[in-house]
């Protein structure tokens, strides 16, 4: 295998692929099956639980708020061969709902297991893997951290259903700065590996970064998982069908982004001008001359004296 077993297209052709849509390309196909289960037991194995061996593609869709809103569909669900169900999340944006998101497709996701009949010590596992490109908690340096049961005082685990909620969440951008920092060993470190697959295209800054593509291409030497996901990212980075839905899903991805950096903007500036209406209502109630309140406030005379008259 030379050392440029990897690259067949140019760089800057290759999908993003922490859009969802690519992630679940890639991830979430029958015909890449074993590189999904490499890369979730690479996630794992910081809880320790049991090697995955088998994996089932589930289809699942729950109730969202918004037509067409992407909270009614999950990116990647899978079963493992011990019943349990794996939830992998792509976040490429930050629309402030993180937590209880979360939560509302872990409680929904574990709650379908319980079919009519049942008991609830039927109820298995149920983890949510949320891979975020932002960062997700200013006050924890570490890229993945790991959630469960605990009770407040001593910090002990909620026995004997400890294992029944665990959530992931791998934080990209505290990744990246790390390997830049050169603190991690992907040689060594599996999750590592992918997790540098993932980063290598930034669609939004139109920007690869070919360092990673070089450390990837060592790596690959010694990893037949990480050639054949390149293949296959390549694959699908060059079939018509695939290239339009992902371009369409990013333009997507990126319209929600304006509209919703536009309505923070406006309600932002709309907080700004109560307050000036609150600070001018109390200039005003000390009988201070209007063209003062306006040099304080900005606002116009003709606001101020509708505020005199309502007074």
């Amino acid at each position: 295998m030379n050392q440029q077993a990897l690259r067949r297209i140019p760089l800057h052709k290759l999908i993003d692929l922490k859009v969802d849509f690519a992630f679940k390309q890639l991830f979430g196909s029958e015909r890449n099956k074993h590189i999904t289960i490499v890369f979730l037991n690479a996630i794992l194995a910081r809880t320790g639980r049991d090697t995955i061996k088998e994996v089932t593609f589930l289809n699942e869709e729950l109730g969202g708020q918004y037509d067409g809103d992407k909270q009614s569909r999950l990116d990647l669900l899978v079963k493992t061969q011990s019943g349990e169900h794996i939830n992998i999340e792509m976040q490429l944006s930050n629309q402030d709902d993180m937590m209880k998101r979360t939560l509302y497709y872990w409680s929904r996701l574990f709650a379908k297991q319980l079919e009519k009949g049942k008991g609830y010590r039927t109820l298995l596992p149920t983890i949510t893997i949320n891979i975020c490109n932002f960062t997700v908690f200013n006050d924890l340096a570490h890229y993945h951290t790991t959630y469960h049961l605990y009770e407040d005082a001593e910090l002990k685990r909620l026995r004997p259903i400890d294992d029944v909620l665990e959530v992931h969440f791998i934080e990209m951008n505290k990744f990246l700065k790390a390997w830049h920092d050169k603190k991690l060993q992907p040689l060594d470190d599996i999750l590592a590996r992918w997790l540098l697959l993932l980063g290598m295209v930034d669609a939004r800054k139109e920007k690869v970064y070919t360092e990673i593509y070089e450390e990837l291409e060592e790596l690959a030497m010694k990893d037949e998982n990480l050639i054949d996901a390149f293949g296959t990212w390549e694959e699908l980075s060059q079939t018509p069908e695939t290239r339009f839905a992902y371009e369409m899903r990013l333009k997507a991805i990126i319209d929600d982004e304006a509209r919703l950096s536009d309505a923070k903007d406006k309600g932002i500036e709309e907080g700004r001008h109560e307050e000036r209406l609150q600070l001018a209502k109390n200039f005003l109630a000390l009988h201070v001359e209007l063209e003062t309140i306006q040099q304080a406030t900005g606002l116009s005379i003709d606001e101020l004296e509708q505020l005199q008259r309502h007074m």
